[in-house]
């Protein structure tokens, strides 16, 4: 299995390697107040592939803080509310219903 990992992560660095190599044609990225970023056509893609994820990540981070509270709040000692609508408090087998998280 871990030779087929390791296959998988060299086929995977050769495909992104040759299409790097077949995309160094320059590429203008024209921003605000006519300047102009040049550079390969491979590193633009990176860079907007790297923006995009970032991006991403940092949509992400209000929903966790906000499960990670009501997780704190719910192991506080003298906390006896539940999240569970139910009328017996939730085992230590299942985990606590959280709501459901809120789209963009």
């Amino acid at each position: 299995m871990r030779i087929f990992v390791w296959l998988l992560r060299a086929a995977i660095f050769l495909i992104l390697f040759a299409f790097a190599l077949n995309n160094q044609h320059e590429a203008s990225v024209r921003w605000f107040f006519a300047s102009e970023w040049r550079s390969p056509t491979v590193f633009v893609l990176l860079a907007a592939f790297l923006l995009g994820g970032l991006f991403g990540v940092l949509a992400m981070f209000p929903t966790l803080w906000r499960y990670r509270r009501l997780a704190r709040k719910e192991h506080r000692p003298g906390f006896s509310q539940s999240l569970d609508t139910g009328a017996h408090p939730p085992s230590a087998a299942s985990p606590p219903k959280l709501p459901p998280p809120d789209g963009l």
